[in-house]
C-alpha cells in the first residue's frame, strides 16, 4: 500500500440500541463495515478516506454493574472473528479502521474486563489500546493501571502508510498527560474513541467535548480525530449522548463537525501528514512538545488513585467509591 500524505479521515457516530449480550456483535459489525462502505465510496469525489473512526461503546457499552455480568454476557476475546471482518475490509477499502470500543476479556487477566479498541489495517491489527482512565465510579472494567505488574504497553502508537496513529477512550482525554504520552511517542494523528454524554457535549456553556478536542490538538501540534456516540436516550438510560463528531488541526481549528445531537452521522477532513511534519521541523515558537520542562513537574508523579486495585478482587462500583475517597485524601496531602 503506497503512503499517503493527504487524506480524508471520517468520523462516524452511531446510535444503536443498546445490545443485552454479545449474540448481537455480528450484526452490528454489519452495519458499521457498511458505513465503511459509505464513507470510502460516498467521499470519493472529494478525496481518498484512508482512517475511519468509530466512537466508543459501538459494539456493546457497559450496561451491567458486575464484572461478572459484563463478561458473561458481553465481553470477548481479541483479536476474534470480528476483528478479521474488519481486517478483511480494511483490506479491500485500503483504510485504517479505529473500531468503536469492545468489552474485552484476555485470559492472562483473569477476573478482569477491559473497554478495548483496536487499530486495524490492510496489514492486519497493529495495536489494541485498552481504557487506563475508566469513568469511575460507574465503569467496572479495569484499567490496565489495576493490574499488578501489568507490562504491556498502556499508550501504543502505530507506524503507518498514513502517519503516526495513537488513540485513547473518551474520559482519558480529559486528562493531558495521557494524551501527551501518545503525542511524545511521535503520534501526529490522536484518535478520539468517545462515549461523551450530555451536557458535558458540543453545546456551550458546558461544551468539554469541543473544547478538549481543540486543546489536545493545539498543545499536542496533532491532529485530532474524535468520534463520539450519537446515541438517544431510549437506547442507552440514564444517558443521551450529543454526537459532535469531529476533526481538528494541529493548531486546534476545527475542520468538520457534525451537528449536536443523537442520530447516526459521518464527518470527514483533510488531514495532512507533510504538513503537520514541516510545522513540527519549522517551529522554534508555540512548539509545546520542544519546550516541555519535564523535571519542573515533580507532583505528576505523585500518584492519588491507588494502583493495582485489581490484585485484591473483581472491581465494583463500591469499590471505585472507596478508592476515590482515597485519592481525594492523597490528593490533599500533596
Amino acid at each position: 500500500m503506497p503512503s499517503y500524505q493527504r487524506y480524508l479521515a471520517a468520523a462516524i457516530q452511531t446510535d444503536f440500541p443498546n445490545p443485552p449480550d454479545r449474540s448481537s456483535l455480528p450484526d452490528r459489525v454489519s452495519r458499521l463495515l457498511g458505513m465503511i462502505d459509505n464513507a470510502v465510496a460516498g467521499y470519493a469525489p472529494f478525496g481518498d478516506v484512508r482512517l475511519v473512526v468509530f466512537p466508543e461503546f459501538a459494539h456493546a457499552a457497559p450496561v451491567y454493574f458486575t464484572v461478572e455480568e459484563l463478561r458473561d454476557k458481553l465481553a470477548v476475546e481479541l483479536p476474534n472473528e470480528q476483528t478479521e471482518r474488519y481486517h478483511a475490509k480494511a483490506k479491500e477499502r485500503g483504510v485504517y479502521i479505529q473500531t468503536g470500543s469492545f468489552l474485552e476479556v484476555d485470559r492472562k487477566y483473569p477476573g478482569c474486563v477491559f473497554n478495548t479498541t483496536c487499530l486495524i489495517g490492510p496489514e492486519g491489527l497493529r495495536y489494541k489500546y485498552r481504557k487506563v482512565n475508566t469513568w469511575i465510579p460507574w465503569e467496572v472494567h479495569a484499567s490496565p493501571h489495576d493490574i499488578p505488574g501489568y507490562t504491556e504497553p498502556m499508550f501504543p502508537v502505530a507506524e503507518t502508510d498514513i502517519g503516526v496513529l495513537g488513540a485513547a477512550i473518551c474520559y482519558d482525554w480529559i486528562f493531558p498527560e495521557a494524551i501527551r504520552e501518545l503525542a511524545v511517542q511521535g503520534a501526529e494523528v490522536l484518535i478520539r474513541v468517545s462515549a461523551y454524554m450530555d451536557p458535558w457535549g458540543a453545546t456551550p456553556p458546558m461544551d468539554w467535548w469541543t473544547i478538549v478536542n481543540r486543546c489536545r490538538a493545539l498543545e499536542n501540534l496533532a491532529y485530532v480525530v474524535a468520534a463520539n456516540q450519537g446515541a438517544s436516550l431510549s437506547h442507552y438510560p440514564p444517558f443521551s449522548w450529543p454526537g459532535g463528531s469531529m476533526v481538528v488541526d494541529y493548531d486546534g481549528r476545527i475542520l468538520a463537525q457534525a451537528d449536536p445531537g443523537p442520530g447516526e452521522k459521518i464527518v470527514v477532513a483533510p488531514i495532512d501528514i507533510a504538513a503537520i511534519r514541516a510545522e513540527r521541523d519549522r517551529r522554534s515558537g508555540h512548539h509545546m512538545l520542544g519546550h516541555r520542562r519535564s523535571e519542573a513537574y515533580p507532583a505528576l508523579m505523585r500518584s492519588a488513585y491507588p494502583c493495582g486495585r485489581a490484585g485484591e478482587g473483581p472491581i465494583s462500583i463500591e469499590g471505585n467509591d472507596a478508592a476515590i475517597r482515597y485519592g481525594k485524601r492523597r490528593w490533599k496531602q500533596g
